[in-house]
């Protein structure tokens, strides 16, 4: 694998005093790079019958639609509240700083669907374990969860421990 963090930029007190964010924009203007990421990721979960990929808003999107194409599975968006056009169910959850809300739309995964779940982030594990609740509350088949980077120092794995967890990159 390449040298992941060579495209990842930190940048100090964003979006707010003490959090050091980690910005993927370089990431995603290399397309080889871009490349390398969606197949690690997606070359962990061939063969496990992958019918969607759920997403989670917005930079779970840039590469949950690229493992979705590869694992030749559906896409599924889990935006933040107000953002999706028909009905849904809503999940609250907190992150390092501050809390939010996802949803999904009531019709996206049907029942004993295998999905994998992706994000670009695990911190704290509270927006990946609220997604997880919302597939769930559609009895789906949770076969994983990825991500582009890992802040083990947040302990976000513990509240999925229930799920295998892959992540390209730690800090």
């Amino acid at each position: 694998m390449f040298d992941l963090k060579s495209y990842i930029r930190e940048i100090e007190d964003f979006p707010k005093s003490g959090v050091n964010y980690k910005d993927i924009t370089p990431l995603l203007a290399n397309i080889e790079a871009l490349k390398q990421c969606a197949d690690s990721i997606a070359n962990s979960y061939t063969n496990k019958g992958i019918t969607k990929v759920i997403g989670i808003e917005s930079r779970g999107f840039f590469l949950g639609t690229l493992i979705a194409e590869r694992l030749n599975a559906g896409f599924v968006p889990v935006r933040k509240p107000g953002k999706l056009p028909y009905n849904t169910h809503k999940e609250f959850y907190s992150l390092e700083y501050g809390e939010d809300a996802l949803e999904i739309h009531t019709d996206a995964i049907m029942p004993n669907e295998k999905i994998l779940i992706h994000d670009d982030v695990l911190a704290t594990g509270g927006t990946a374990a609220a997604a997880i609740r919302l597939a769930e509350k559609m009895k789906a088949n949770i076969v994983g969860v990825s991500f582009l980077i890992e802040l083990e120092f947040l302990k976000g794995r513990d509240q999925l421990q229930a799920y295998p967890i892959e992540s390209l990159s730690k800090y």
